[in-house]
């Protein structure tokens, strides 16, 4: 079977949605650019701050930061070493420019709430492995659409699918208010996806032989040794452990989370209390609890954990004395 194939003209079309024109005058699309990422930055700030769904994904289909990092690869594969800084940098200041834009929503938070039992925060501060993986399959699409003029309607679908300026939004808004492990959960979400999608698209371009029609139509066309690639594959690795290590950790929690939550419900329900919620972060399990006085005695928890085995789990408990009053109207 025949390997598919680009024209030049398809080689031109790609060069000029990458922002990397060939002898065209690129200053009307770099201008574009910078609006639409502004006001994209501006409503995923916003959409991350009211912690609003619909208004996270138009941002996402507003914004167009997947451009110069699919122009990175572009640049990558045709080993075009100032195409690539200029992409490149292009992808920095774009990223700083969203993640400033969430540090300032940050000072006009003066409360600093906005981020307490926000799911659009919590949902982008601890990245795992099956991020990457929908990252990859993400960038796959995107860069069939780069290659495939007939299919490049899928474009606002894996505007949605992929998330690039949101994650930006919440590093700006969890920097200011000191949320610094947070902050770096958002940042190894962003570097996931946009690894992710240099990744896929190099081996697109490189499937599609856009090297060898390049190098016919005359376009700037480097030496691309295996090493380069190497390192490509290289750093997806290096993405995939700290992602792994956080599944493993994830799923950790949940397990003992699980198998704890029907001793904390029968120690409070053996004293006529109600557990109202179960976390586990690391090697610590918090349980709060609710119930009218007198106040529950927490060695008995404290105590059933140890014979259950978990005598290795820290263990905090919020009680909440007085319990819920039912209060019927007259009559």
């Amino acid at each position: 079977m025949k390997r598919p194939s680009v024209e030049p003209s398809d080689v031109e079309r790609m060069a000029n949605k990458t922002l990397l024109s060939y002898g065209a005058d690129t200053r009307a699309k770099y201008s574009q650019f910078w609006i639409l990422l502004a006001l994209a930055g501006i409503i995923a700030t916003a959409g991350v701050v009211s912690d609003s769904t619909a208004t996270v994904i138009g941002a996402m289909i507003v914004a167009p930061l997947m451009t110069p990092i699919l122009g990175s690869a572009f640049a990558l594969v045709l080993a075009d070493r100032h195409r690539m800084a200029r992409s490149l940098l292009v992808v920095l200041g774009g990223a700083l420019l969203v993640i400033a834009m969430g540090y300032v929503a940050g000072l006009l938070d003066t409360l600093n709430v906005a981020t307490e039992g926000n799911s659009q925060v919590s949902g982008r501060v601890s990245p795992k492995l099956i991020d990457l993986v929908a990252a990859l399959a993400t960038g796959l699409v995107g860069a069939f659409a780069l290659v495939r003029s007939d299919v490049a309607d899928t474009l606002p679908g894996v505007a949605i699918a992929i998330s690039l300026v949101p994650p930006l939004s919440v590093i700006g808004l969890t920097l200011q208010e000191g949320l610094y492990d947070d902050a770096l959960g958002a940042t190894l979400l962003f570097l996931t996806n946009v690894t992710a999608i240099i990744f896929t698209a190099t081996m697109v371009l490189l499937y599609y032989g856009v090297r060898d029609t390049a190098k016919e139509m005359g376009a700037p066309v480097g030496n691309l040794s295996g090493k380069t690639l190497a390192a490509v594959v290289g750093v997806v690795v290096l993405i995939a452990l700290p992602l792994s290590y956080q599944t493993s950790r994830l799923f950790q929690e949940n397990t003992l989370r699980i198998a704890v939550g029907p001793i904390s419900k029968d120690w409070a329900q053996a004293n006529d209390w109600r557990v109202v919620k179960v976390d586990v972060t690391g090697n610590v399990l918090s349980v709060t609890a609710l119930g009218a006085p007198p106040q529950i005695s927490t060695d008995e928890l404290r105590a059933s954990l140890d014979d259950a085995g978990y005598e290795d789990v820290d263990l905090q408990v919020e009680l909440v004395v007085g319990g819920v009053q039912s209060l019927p109207r007259d009559g």
